[in-house]
């Protein structure tokens, strides 16, 4: 054995949720586990660039915007122009620093090495680590996790400069609140942000190719969520393509659309997708298979086209979540220890869409049920008959339940509105404890409480059953 190597069970690249999963499972199965991060910061993007910012940026405009409905008009909050981004996040500081010792002291518990610097694969078990400072190190490894995340995508006609036009990695790295902002795109990152600065009052213009934001949801959500952005005075403009975007070199932005209609702005956000990072892995010499669009190709196990290599997290594409990402690299370890996983499990793994209002999903949509089950009978509790919802002022939602054709079983939720990423957990462990309709009606719930939508959605669907 060379003396420059160093000999590891696991090598994980990546220490964003997934990376962090997949190392910590490994090592509380005894296992030695060197984590590789090319940052030099622990958490990945999600902490440092995504998740963690943007949700803070998103609590003070919820605040902001709730401040004079929750107290009934007494007190307002009217923001000044030219206000600095900064001054909106005081807190990220303190959040993203809590977060972040928690994780490396997570590692440390867990004794798990972690060498900063960039992974490039020698063969499939050896790894060559360059750090900062130039210098090399070798690491072999009887399994590797890729777990190295994704990157903002750029399209053809759009230069990205991080001052006029942003990214999602360098949109709150703006100095000043801008007046006016376009977002070119309607996913989750783009209607997140589309949100959160329209509850600000910027004016918001979302262009893209779809009939709808989040065209993977159902209808029903993207409605209401669609309803909230356009009571702002912000624009959602469909089916339109972008030519060329640019700066004036004065003032303001300039969007060409694909009809010949010009957009003016004095900010662009692109939020057009994302990529993996995998183009400084050296995959393509060792024979790991990535997609047409990029992604690593991995199978129900997250396994690799080379056996002793998964992926998990965004490098493997949709859906892209810190949650999923999380119980990916823990079932990919779980898998490479030659530990059972539950696939029930996995099936069960909820959505959210951080935006104002929140989006959550678990299960089944009501079209999807049809499909399986060949029927469905759907339950609605919109938020005007729950008590919760007008003490604390929370505005318009719904909760949506998605029962089997004879209104037994629960296959699915949506939640649309305040508290939906929490309220969605209640139809989680019903689902995965195999709770029949029923229960949601004889359960009690704290009065007044969001939850009680639960047993309103369950009578309506007990009053559509089938005689």
């Amino acid at each position: 054995m060379s003396a420059d190597i160093t000999d590891v069970d696991f090598a994980v690249i990546g220490s964003g949720p997934g990376g962090q999963k997949a190392a910590i499972c490994a090592a509380k199965a005894g296992k030695k586990v060197v984590l590789v991060e090319r940052e030099h910061r622990s958490g990945g993007a999600c902490v440092h660039h995504g998740t963690i910012p943007s949700k803070t940026l998103r609590e003070t405009a919820l605040a902001l915007r709730s401040l004079e409905r929750r107290t009934g008009g007494v007190l307002k909050s009217q923001l000044g122009e030219g206000l600095e981004v900064a001054s909106l996040m005081t807190r990220l500081n303190d959040v993203v620093g809590a977060h972040q010792t928690y994780i490396e002291a997570q590692l440390r518990r867990n004794e798990i090495a972690v060498w900063h610097g960039h992974a490039r694969f020698v063969n499939e078990h050896e790894l060559d680590v360059s750090a900062p400072n130039g210098d090399h190190r070798r690491l072999r490894a009887q399994h590797v996790v890729l777990a190295s995340g994704s990157r903002p995508r750029t399209p053809q006609g759009v230069e990205i400069d991080h001052e006029h036009v942003l990214d999602s990695d360098s949109v709150l790295s703006m100095t000043y609140l801008p007046r006016t902002l376009i977002i070119l795109g309607a996913g989750v990152i783009a209607s997140e942000y589309a949100s959160i600065f329209a509850s600000l009052g910027v004016r918001v213009t979302m262009v893209d190719p779809g009939q709808r934001p989040m065209s993977f949801l159902d209808p029903e959500l993207t409605d209401a969520f669609l309803s909230s952005f356009v009571a702002t005075g912000s624009r959602f403009t469909p089916k339109r393509k972008v030519v060329s975007v640019k700066y004036d070199g004065v003032e303001r932005c300039e969007v060409l659309l694909d009809d010949g209609e010009t957009l003016f702005a004095d900010k662009v956000l692109c939020a057009l997708g994302r990529i993996a990072n995998v183009d400084r892995l050296g995959l393509d010499a060792i024979g790991v298979k990535t997609t047409a669009r990029g992604f690593v190709e991995a199978d129900e196990h997250l396994r690799t086209s080379v056996r002793s290599i998964y992926a998990v997290g965004d490098v493997i594409g949709p859906p892209a979540l810190a949650s999923s990402a999380m119980e990916q690299g823990r079932r990919a370890a779980r898998h490479a220890l030659g530990l059972p996983n539950d696939k029930s499990a996995i099936a069960m793994i909820p959505f959210c869409a951080y935006t104002i209002p929140e989006i959550a999903s678990v299960g089944l949509s009501s079209t999807e049920a049809i499909t399986q089950h060949g029927g469905a009978i759907i339950g609605r509790a919109p938020y005007s008959e729950i008590a919760r919802a007008h003490v604390s002022a929370s505005g318009d939602g719904l909760i949506k339940l998605v029962a089997s054709p004879d209104g037994r079983r629960l296959v699915g939720v949506q939640v649309v509105g305040e508290g939906a990423s929490e309220l969605v957990h209640v139809g989680q462990m019903a689902m995965l404890g195999s709770c029949e309709i029923d229960v949601l009606i004889e359960a009690t719930f704290n009065f007044p409480t969001l939850a009680e939508g639960y047993r309103i959605a369950a009578l309506d669907i007990v009053r559509q059953r089938p005689t």
